[in-house]
């Protein structure tokens, strides 16, 4: 008996061991994957399971970063740009709170100006999104407080029918809402019909499943929110 009770306690042990490595393998999101963008210009490589900027100078950050993002990049190289952005300002918490900054104002400032400018909402929010899944516990953390959801879902709104930006907020919303996760999913595969891209993007491997499984899988339980 107690021999069993030994090989269940090793097992379970195994199991979670197994889970918690599958976990940090599999990290968050929006920062771990890489989005494949082809051939468009983006901020240099940023390795996402190191510490330091790789030499690059985090003082150009924001600047890089708006040059890429004011030069009417498609959505995908936004993301891109954005989740190599949030790692690298992670090592600086001035530089981090300047760039997010920066992108509410502008954002913001397109609205005040008469003329809402979609992609800036959505940079503004897609940011503050990978913030929140970057930035740890115990760091500051200048998207605390922010709505990135539903800054995303005004760009949408702005911005009509655009399949990567729905990808996008499908990835935002992997942990909920359920419903606007599915309805993101649905609209970012219909539109991957056309836009080659994303459809490798929505293809591409996301430990062990591809993305579009990992966005269209059920909740567990197999009950919706």
């Amino acid at each position: 008996m107690k021999s069993r009770v030994r090989r269940s306690v090793a097992i379970s042990g195994v199991a979670i061991l197994l889970g918690l490595t599958a976990s940090a393998k599999a990290g968050p999101p929006l920062i771990c994957h890489p989005f494949e963008i082809g051939q468009a210009k983006t901020l240099p490589a940023a390795d996402w399971n190191r510490k330091g900027s790789g030499g690059y100078d985090l003082k150009n950050l924001t600047r890089d970063t708006l040059a890429i993002l004011d030069s009417g990049a498609p959505v995908l190289v936004r993301m891109e740009t954005l989740r190599r952005a949030t790692i690298f300002a992670r090592q600086d918490p001035h530089v981090a709170k300047e760039l997010i900054s920066r992108l509410q104002a502008r954002a913001a400032d397109s609205d005040d100006a008469g003329h809402p400018d979609g992609l800036a909402w959505f940079d503004a929010g897609y940011l503050a999104a990978t913030y929140m899944q970057w930035m740890g516990r115990g760091e500051p953390n200048p998207a605390t407080g922010l709505d990135a959801y539903g800054e995303i879902k005004k760009a949408i709104s702005l911005r009509g029918q655009d399949p990567e930006m729905e990808f996008a907020a499908a990835l935002v919303t992997l942990s909920g809402p359920e419903s606007d996760r599915q309805q993101h999913a649905r609209m970012a595969m219909a539109g991957a019909k056309t836009d080659p891209l994303l459809a490798q993007n929505l293809a591409a491997n996301f430990y062990h499943q591809t993305t579009s499984e990992l966005l269209t899988a059920p909740p567990a339980g197999g009950m919706s929110k």
